[in-house]
């Protein structure tokens, strides 16, 4: 398959034809595929299994006493917050451990901001204009949190090692509506990007206009390697946070959902005393408590960050023949047409594919009607909206590596249709 960009009008519209017919025998198939969320797949479920029978009913004692099946212990058990630590690399002073999602928390977050305000400041629902930072292509449901608030979003550019520092630094120094920043720091969704030593100095280095300014560094993806020879390693945000005299600055969220079962996991918060002080005072309010059995059975399944690092490459052995299956079809069939690039992760959960302009939303469409559904459109920018129509979220974990090649073809086979029509309209 040659360069599509050089081809003649007349090329393109012949082979716009033979694609088509291409795309209608597959649309006859009745074929069912779904790359549109990070699931984990049974297989890697199957890991976690063993976690189910690490507690017995003589042993729901936490290292304290402290009795699991009843009320209490309202920012988790000690041994709860040093295997978190260990995960996120910070300390265990600095946790609050919460149930099974660090999306609630970020919820929770946010709308105790805008209802409360932060460390006695205005709250953001008697302000004016609140406005949030997003670091694009990002994470949809990050958007959806601050949208349902009403909050306005800005865009800011995701480089090779990070958002563009020099934008996010001039929002926040300059504009004290300003708020916050989302992050993905490691193995970005979906770009797998990792965040530079330096991003993360300028990050803790931010003098912002706004007193109750934070940055919401979702530490999604910390073990989640995909080379485990290689994996990975960024700083510890709130450290540097503290050495450049911003211990406040900083929410991190984390959890073992795509670690052990993403229904039944731990989440957690990581901060300032300052913040967990001030956080606590809702706390006390909303819970009594989280579930301490289910902490105590994480805590004994792994015992410390060693047992989630082993486990962690078990889970990558099942995911790398899934990413590289989606990979190689791309490689083998796209490459060549001059049309697209992606990524090559290193660790995380997606492949962000940047098409030619103007495609994305026709070729989703098109894998749709033909049996393949994908991240909608727009999704992984805020209000939905991709300026170029160009990025295609593909999310490898959960469909088995044959199946995985079977939906890339259907992804590839749209993308070309959808890029010549784009090519033949300039």
């Amino acid at each position: 398959m040659s360069d599509f960009t050089k081809m003649s009008k007349e090329e393109l519209e012949a082979l716009r034809a033979n694609l088509l017919n291409e795309y209608e025998d597959v649309k006859s198939k009745g074929i069912s595929l779904n790359m549109a969320r990070g699931k984990p797949g049974p297989d890697q479920l199957e890991l976690s299994m063993p976690m189910m029978k690490v507690l017995t009913e003589d042993d729901l004692l936490a290292a304290d006493g402290t009795d699991c099946r009843n009320y209490g212990v309202l920012d988790g058990l000690k041994e709860a917050k040093e295997l978190v630590a260990g995960m996120i690399n910070t300390s265990p002073e600095n946790l609050i451990i919460y149930g099974n999602s660090s999306l609630n928390i970020m919820y929770d977050t946010v709308s105790r901001s805008y209802t409360h305000g932060v460390l006695g400041n205005t709250p953001w629902c008697k302000l004016d204009k609140v406005k949030f930072l997003c670091p694009v292509p990002g994470y949809d449901r990050h958007f959806a949190i601050t949208e349902h608030f009403g909050i306005e979003m800005i865009n800011i550019p995701l480089l090779s090692d990070g958002p563009d520092m020099d934008l996010v630094e001039k929002y926040v120094s300059e504009d004290e509506s300003v708020k916050g920043i989302w992050c993905v720091p490691k193995y970005a969704n979906p770009t797998g990007i990792v965040y530079s030593d330096q991003v993360v100095k300028r990050f803790a280095a931010l003098q912002p206009a706004a007193k109750d300014f934070r940055i919401y560094w979702d530490n999604a993806y910390t073990v989640h390697h995909l080379d485990y020879e290689h994996p990975a390693q960024i700083l510890d945000i709130l450290s540097e946070c503290e050495k450049a005299g911003n211990p406040d600055l900083v929410y991190e969220f984390c959890s073992t959902s795509k670690v052990t079962f993403p229904g039944s996991g731990v989440a957690a918060l990581a901060t300032s005393k300052a913040n967990i002080a001030d956080v606590k005072k809702s706390m006390t309010i909303q819970t009594i408590g989280h579930d301490k059995i289910n902490q105590l059975r994480h805590v004994k399944f792994f015992k410390d960050i060693n047992g989630i690092n082993q486990h962690m490459e078990a889970q990558a052995k099942v995911l790398c023949p899934k990413f590289q299956a989606v990979l190689d079809v791309l490689e083998e069939k796209l490459a060549p047409c001059n049309i697209a690039s992606w990524n090559q992760p290193k660790g995380g959960y997606f492949i962000s594919l940047e098409t030619i302009d103007g495609c994305a939303k026709k070729a989703i469409s098109m894998c749709k009607d033909a049996g393949l559904v994908l991240t909608g459109a727009g999704a992984t920018y805020p209000y939905h909206k991709d300026p170029k129509d160009s990025n295609i979220r593909i999310a490898p974990s959960f469909p088995l590596p044959e199946e995985l090649r079977e939906a890339a073809k259907i992804l590839v086979l749209c993308v070309k249709i959808a890029a010549i029509d784009v090519l033949l309209n300039k």
